[in-house]
């Protein structure tokens, strides 16, 4: 039997975070209490619209969706171009955003409420996190974990040379939650080079009425990721994050003492972990190194 996880998912969608709630969802594998959105690959009001349009589409309605904050703690907000106009591709979803401001006290509610039970999924940037850290750091440390998809240990960046967007977009919120002392899990993209999707691969897609839209998104998408990165692909951030709780057999990991870059102008939202073979400080969060490519496009298409 299945053992459910409790968790909260903080997204900021993002043609990625689509398909990592469509996963998380599928799967049955998870009781999703809320999803807080945040400002990131696309504006608050893009991601907060689409993960509703995403529910709808999921029919998971009753999932509550809590929107957070609309810029990063310090900096101003840097979109992803790759994502499109709207956040999901050529998909415009016309619902209502329903914008909320409430993330924060609707975090730490939820956790408060269901102490050291709470899984917190984070797929954008960590600005919603920081926040209710500062603001209340006793209730986010009865938090069982946090599992971040963020940064880049031994390979380089996708928003500079060397650093993750997530990470780039908010280093000061960033580097708040590598120091919180609560156990933590990064999906970097060390993780994810190796998994790459093809339009032919979202066209097995079971559902039709999931099917057409990501297809359709994924188009898009890739088209554009061809024209910047030179290969008909997307990169599986999100979903893979998703798959590590799944699958953690599917999964190699390494522990690190990680910091976070804030001051540096060429080396912004650098995750900077320790590999020293005499290490001088004790790890702050499990690595996850590699995932199992066959593994993940099998489950994948299963949970579709």
């Amino acid at each position: 039997m299945v053992k459910i996880q409790d968790i909260i998912i903080d997204t900021d969608p993002g043609y990625d975070d689509f398909l990592a709630l469509m996963l998380a969802i599928k799967s049955g594998m998870f009781k999703i209490h809320a999803i807080t959105t945040v400002a990131g690959n696309t504006t608050i009001e893009n991601t907060t619209r689409n993960a509703r349009y995403i529910l709808s589409l999921l029919k998971r309605e009753d999932i509550p969706v809590y929107s957070g904050a609309e810029k990063p703690l310090e900096r101003d907000l840097i979109q992803a171009k790759v994502h499109g106009e709207s956040g999901l591709g050529d998909l415009l979803p016309q619902n209502e955003a329903n914008l909320t401001y409430n993330a924060v006290d609707k975090l730490l509610s939820i956790i408060e409420n269901n102490p050291n039970k709470l899984t917190l999924v984070t797929l954008g940037p960590l600005t919603n996190v920081a926040k209710a850290i500062i603001q209340n750091s006793e209730i986010m440390s009865q938090l069982q974990e946090i599992v971040i998809m963020g940064g880049a240990i031994k390979v380089p960046g996708n928003a500079n040379r060397v650093t993750e967007f997530n990470i780039f977009v908010d280093p000061e919120a960033a580097d708040i939650v590598f120091r919180f002392p609560v156990k933590k899990t990064l999906l970097p993209l060390d993780a994810c080079m190796n998994v790459k999707m093809r339009v032919s691969d979202f066209e097995r897609i079971k559902d039709p009425l999931l099917r057409k839209p990501i297809v359709s998104m994924m188009k898009t998408c890739i088209t554009i990721i061809s024209e910047k990165e030179g290969f008909d692909a997307a990169l599986m951030y999100d979903p893979l994050t998703v798959y590590s709780l799944m699958n953690p057999s599917a999964c190699k990991k390494m522990d690190y003492h990680v910091l976070v870059e804030t001051k540096g102008q060429i080396t912004r939202g650098m995750t900077v972990a320790d590999l020293r073979i005499k290490r001088k400080e004790t790890p702050n969060v499990t690595v996850i190194e590699e995932i199992s490519e066959k593994s993940f496009k099998r489950d994948f298409i299963k949970f579709s």
